[in-house]
């Protein structure tokens, strides 16, 4: 690999007894808990707080941060492993846990100085406070070098002003991360900063809910700001250095992402093995057809090279190691495996899958948006064709 330490390159990708531990607490709390109101999360779009207590009270907003911000340090593969056993049962409870953790927290985390992180994510962690991270506006989705939320500086304060879209959590979250423009002339070198900002502060105002035709339970909204003043206490780590922490945080959550693709696209499998062998049709299961056979082991072979690059990926970001190219290939191959999949899942069940009472037309849907956000897959084209003419293969 190009981003290899020269010497003591060593890659042992079995799971700890405290990782296999951790994925079968999850799949546990999975199977109980959100599966059984996964269809009524999508069709009355909204989680239950009750399930996000619950999460946090299993201590699952902390796994990857190290243990004196209140986390149990188990870095980005104990994550990954988390959001896939969550995406098994139900992605809008995933994508409403991963906002919080992934985005908010992890901007905090990674962006913010010592203080702000032992002020913020060990609460955070918790469940005590909710978290958004605002980025997307109405003009600048994947250009997000280009935001015109504008912040100036009025004394020992930050007076905001503009708007954000399709915010994750928005509606409900006690702290979000907002970025803004502090210096126009800099551009994203230096020119946004990003803000640590109470939902309780005058000139914060949630506007409209999206209605999505995918992950309905999770909830997304416009945000505006008008007048909104913030203390320079509240600015994330330093001033000029918002987009840098932006980008780190999104580059990081593609892997995650690409983890919870995997979890949808092992439980698709699984639902796909169970149907086959119990549909009869022509007086067999379908199961001995071999077109049938052939979509099993397509889907099968995509898992595998999926949960290969997620965990290697996760890993060489625990070690240290240099991971953008990998996590921008992680999530552009992942999210488009995941629809491929999950099409042939559906083909598989026929119409039953087509039915909304059946998991598999919930599935199809929520599929989609992640070859969208986290940076589109045009986008991780870009990044890793990037990298390769300025590194090599």
């Amino acid at each position: 690999m190009h981003c290899a330490p020269t010497k003591g390159y060593q890659m042992d990708f079995t799971f700890t007894d405290e990782q296999r531990m951790l994925r079968e607490m999850v799949k546990g709390f999975t199977d109980k808990e959100v599966k059984p109101l996964a269809h009524k999360i999508d069709k009355e779009k909204h989680v239950p707080a009750e399930m996000i207590d619950q999460a946090a009270s299993l201590g699952f907003f902390g796994i990857p941060f190290p243990e004196k911000y209140g986390g149990s340090g188990a870095g980005e593969t104990g994550y990954c492993i988390m959001l896939e056993e969550l995406s098994r049962g139900c992605s809008s409870t995933a994508v409403t846990i991963g906002a919080h953790i992934g985005l908010a927290m992890m901007s905090i985390y990674l962006g913010g100085n010592e203080e702000q992180r032992q002020t913020f994510l060990p609460v955070m962690a918790q469940g005590k406070k909710l978290g958004a991270f605002a980025l997307t506006e109405p003009q600048a989705g994947s250009d997000a070098a280009h935001i015109q939320t504008s912040a100036v500086r009025d004394g020992d304060y930050f007076v905001i002003n503009g708007s954000k879209i399709w915010i994750t959590n928005g509606n409900f979250a006690d702290i979000i991360v907002i970025f803004a423009v502090t210096d126009k002339s800099l551009g994203a070198k230096g020119g946004i900063t990003g803000f640590i900002v109470d939902k309780e502060t005058p000139g914060f105002i949630v506007g409209k809910v999206d209605d999505k035709m995918g992950i309905r339970g999770s909830s997304s909204t416009e945000l505006i700001f008008q007048e909104m003043r913030v203390p320079k206490e509240r600015v994330l780590g330093e001033i000029g250095k918002g987009f840098q922490a932006a980008m780190k945080t999104l580059d990081l959550g593609r892997v995650s992402l690409s983890a919870g693709s995997l979890g949808a696209s092992k439980e698709m499998l699984d639902l796909s093995l169970e149907f086959s062998k119990k549909r009869v049709q022509f007086g067999q299961p379908i199961a001995s057809f071999e077109a049938i056979q052939w979509m099993l082991a397509e889907m099968a072979a995509e898992i595998y090279q999926m949960e290969s690059v997620v965990y290697r990926t996760a890993w060489m970001y625990d070690q240290g190691m240099r991971f953008s190219r990998e996590s921008a290939i992680c999530k552009m191959f992942a999210s488009e495996a995941l629809c491929r999949i999950v099409d042939k899942a559906l083909q598989i069940h026929g119409g039953m899958g087509y039915m909304s009472e059946y998991p598999i037309e919930r599935f199809y849907r929520d599929a989609r948006i992640n070859r969208i956000f986290e940076g589109t897959n045009e986008i991780q084209r870009l990044i890793i064709a990037e990298d390769l003419l300025k590194r090599g293969g």
